[in-house]
């Protein structure tokens, strides 16, 4: 067994430096160097075996064994997501159902803010709170596509929407991992995220607007986006302190849906932004408001929209913990992964006692929420008259498209893995761990990596979560107030993770732009990670926000 050293060159400095190294050559490779996407990874890859092998002194089998582990995670469930999705899309997209779909959103305002609130951040929070893992963006950015929406647009605003809901997602399973690594109770962690999230939810869709097409044009419909945020942040609250963390995002995506959408009927803004493309290029976007041209056939609306009402309603339902459990009954496989499981030990600071690391694999095929997608895209094609051997044909076109797709995220996977089981992320994050009074925020900064780090906010709780707990306690904060900062905090990082970049760029057909993506992202992810930290510090020191912490 190999226990991880966090400060191999006796050096804090030094060894933090060189733990960085893996992320700055991935991001360096991908926002400066146009170097294509796997090929980045591929690179961030061989930069983390080689600082955990030569400078970490971690077994070379081991480490190998790593990101192998971490490959297999890459494919099932996030590339399995992904698949499936672009699947769905391209049996609508060739059966004209998709451009049905396109108009009638359009029926309902041809305002491209408007559809973008409807769609990235109301519609797309519903995926999130079912689903997770990729499943938002995924299907948003599709859809935003088929809208009309620039690919810079589609994909960057996709992933500034999938913000608010992320911490929980899938059913509240960061919360529930939360939970389970620092023992404190999952009501009050719920409750707490719960009084945190609620101001960015509101904040959120606002600063989407104000990215997509400035100030004056999110200025121009802000009783709009009040309302879908107001109806996303008040059920977010009331759920997730008096009832748990598993339905938060479901009630409030279907909240904030049904009450724009209600909204919309009653109010229109005084000029129409008809620019898909948002501010990204020059000239006029407002124009008068005109009335829908489009007359589809209440039958066809359904028709079009029948595929994703599938989707929704079989993702939910794979995401119920009772489902999953039966299905896992007759399909599930779990292995030991060779040359790790019970490999590697943690070590204090980072958990109060050595542990041994699990690595464990689970081969979930049916219970994947992938598996649900696929599910529902073949009764789709079925339904949209589809025969078997036209699916199949469709289904290697899809796979053949994103080929170099699944290749990145098995490589942004290992490249996570091995930095996870090396222990460089545990390096980053004891850096931020000695920032003294000031940890509230530099705390929530924390969460923030592990999920740029991991692309998973419940990742980034079990990787953290104890060392919150156990540094709080050290500084006399509230233990419960900075775990949950580490879930708050990190849902700001879901935008610039790798795995979401490559998702937004594929589902979005704009392969070998994600350093594009990446540099749009970023400043919003960092500037909203920051005012989650400045509410935290308010949280710990100042009243009346300290009445929040109970």
């Amino acid at each position: 067994m190999w226990s991880q050293v966090y400060n191999p060159l006796n050096s804090a400095v030094l060894s933090t430096l060189a733990a960085a190294i893996p992320v700055v050559v991935m991001l360096a490779a991908l926002a400066f160097f146009h170097i294509k996407a796997h090929i980045a990874a591929l690179l961030g890859l061989a930069a983390a075996l080689a600082v955990a092998i030569f400078a970490y002194a971690m077994p070379a089998q081991t480490a190998v064994s790593a990101a192998l582990y971490g490959a297999a995670n890459g494919l099932l469930p996030i590339g399995w997501i992904i698949l499936n999705v672009i699947f769905l899309y391209q049996l609508t997209e060739r059966k004209g159902y998709f451009k049905v779909l396109q108009e009638s959103i359009t029926g309902i305002t041809t305002d491209r803010r408007l559809q973008l609130l409807l769609v990235a951040f109301s519609f797309g929070a519903f995926f999130e709170g079912a689903g997770g893992f990729g499943t938002p963006v995924a299907v948003t950015g599709a859809m935003l596509i088929g809208l009309g929406f620039a690919p810079l647009a589609a994909s960057g605003l996709s992933l500034i929407a999938n913000t608010a809901p992320v911490a929980f997602g899938a059913l509240g399973s960061p919360l529930i991992a939360l939970a389970g690594v620092t023992g404190l109770d999952l009501l009050q962690l719920s409750g707490m995220v719960g009084r945190q999230l609620p101001f960015f939810s509101i904040l959120v869709p606002f600063w989407l607007i104000w990215a997509f097409c400035g100030f004056a044009g999110m200025a121009a419909i802000w009783p709009a986006i009040l309302v879908a945020g107001a109806a996303f942040a008040i059920p977010q609250y009331l759920v997730s302190n008096f009832h748990g963390p598993w339905l938060v995002d479901v009630v409030a995506s279907i909240s904030s849906m049904l009450c724009l959408t209600l909204f919309l009927k009653v109010w229109k803004p005084a000029t129409i932004w008809t620019n898909a493309a948002g501010k990204f290029t020059g000239g006029e976007h407002a124009v008068a408001p005109e009335s829908a041209t489009y007359n589809h056939a209440r039958s066809a609306v359904f028709r079009a929209w029948l595929p994703w009402l599938i989707l929704s309603v079989l993702v939910f339902l794979w995401g119920v913990p009772e489902w999953k459990k039966l299905l896992d009954g007759v399909s599930v496989f779990k292995f030991e992964w060779p040359a790790l499981h019970k490999m590697v030990q943690k070590m204090p600071p980072i958990v109060s006692k050595p542990s041994v690391e699990a690595a464990v694999y689970t081969l979930n095929w049916l219970s994947a929420t992938g598996s649900g997608i696929l599910v529902a895209s073949i009764v789709s094609g079925f339904v949209m008259g589809y025969r078997v051997r036209e699916l199949l044909a469709v289904y290697w076109h899809t796979l053949k498209l994103l080929r170099f797709s699944l290749l990145t995220i098995a490589a942004m996977l290992a490249l996570g893995y091995t930095t996870r089981y090396s222990g460089l992320d545990s390096t980053l994050g004891l850096a931020f761990s000695h920032t003294g009074v000031l940890y509230p925020f530099f705390g929530t900064l924390l969460g923030w990596l592990g999920v740029a780090l991991t692309g998973s906010d419940t990742a980034s709780n079990v990787l953290f979560g104890g060392l919150q707990k156990t540094s709080a306690t050290q500084l006399g904060l509230n233990p419960l107030l900075m775990a949950a900062a580490n879930s708050s905090g990190g849902v700001m990082g879901k935008m610039i993770d790798a795995q979401s970049i490559v998702v937004a760029s594929t589902a979005t057909k704009w392969y070998g732009h994600e350093g594009d993506i990446l540099r749009y992202v970023f400043f919003h992810s960092i500037a909203l990670a920051c005012l989650v930290g400045i509410l935290v510090t308010l949280q710990a020191y100042v009243y009346p926000f300290t009445a929040l912490v109970r």
